[in-house]
């Protein structure tokens, strides 16, 4: 099954100093886009992060691709 999913970079700084990145992340995603404050958004809750002070999205496009996970 092809479905749609965001390939993205991304930057998070914390305002106790310190940062995470992250490169050529994959989410599944509903339709055929998604803003950049809603990926900062899923980011910072999905990993549960704290003290995020900001986070840019870099190089974002949307895909089409089979699911790549095999059901157990």
């Amino acid at each position: 099954m092809t479905e749609k999913r965001v390939v993205f970079d991304f930057e998070v700084d914390f305002s106790n100093e310190g940062g995470i990145q992250g490169q050529k992340f994959r989410l599944d995603i509903d339709g055929d886009d998604i803003s950049d404050a809603e990926l900062a958004d899923t980011i910072v809750k999905d990993m549960r992060l704290l003290m995020v002070k900001e986070v840019r999205i870099l190089n974002k496009h949307i895909i089409e691709e089979a699911h790549k996970r095999t059901s157990t």
